[in-house]
């Protein structure tokens, strides 16, 4: 029930609350990025969502499109701009995700949408993740988010499919705020962003 019915009129309506609430910092983060990415202020990426089917998550540009002599692109950390390191430090990267709850593509709380490349690594077990919508923050994000390894995530996301409830979302989304306002978690910006999932040995 909760799952199905309230968690879904929930997110929609807190989505459309926060957005209006938050349309100031997404207006000025917009314009900053605008001018840092030569009007490119929006990251667009095909990700997998409730029962794999694809979606486009939206979320805001930290990083321009610089490249080498050899067309290659540089390093995260030489592209990640100034204002880009400032949005991504306080989290207001994840701001337009609210888009995509207000759609239907996603959830305030649930496992982090990942790449399509990574569908036909996961086994039976990690398949799981793809039970519910994929979150804006989610179980695995306040337990150690970029510090834990691609096991411990899977584990963590399973759990919450499996144990899904009304609290545990409450606990999550408090936890998270204090994650945000602690910057706790989050890639420094002199290293690459987490490694990607190579399957399983």
């Amino acid at each position: 029930m909760y799952v199905r019915l309230i968690k879904p009129f929930f997110d929609r309506i807190f989505a459309v609350i926060g957005f209006l609430i938050l349309s100031p910092i997404f207006i000025f983060c917009t314009l900053f990025l605008f001018l840092a990415n030569h009007g490119s202020p929006f990251f667009f990426q095909k990700r997998p969502g409730k029962n794999e089917k694809i979606f486009t998550i939206i979320k805001f540009k930290t990083m321009n499109d610089k490249k080498d002599s050899e067309g290659n692109l540089l390093s995260d950390s030489e592209r990640l701009t100034t204002v880009g390191k400032f949005i991504r430090k306080t989290s207001l990267d994840e701001i337009p995700q609210l888009l995509n709850v207000i759609v239907g593509d996603m959830s305030f709380v649930g496992p982090r949408p990942l790449l399509p490349r990574y569908l036909p690594l996961y086994n039976s077990f990690q398949k799981q993740r793809h039970h519910v919508k994929p979150g804006i923050t989610g179980w695995a994000q306040v337990n150690g988010r970029n510090a834990i390894s691609w096991d411990e995530k899977f584990e963590k996301d399973i759990y919450y499919v499996n144990n899904c409830s009304f609290l545990l979302d409450c606990k999550i989304i408090l936890k998270t705020f204090a994650k945000v306002f602690k910057s706790e978690g989050i890639t420094d910006a002199k290293t690459e962003t987490v490694s990607y999932f190579e399957g399983n040995e």
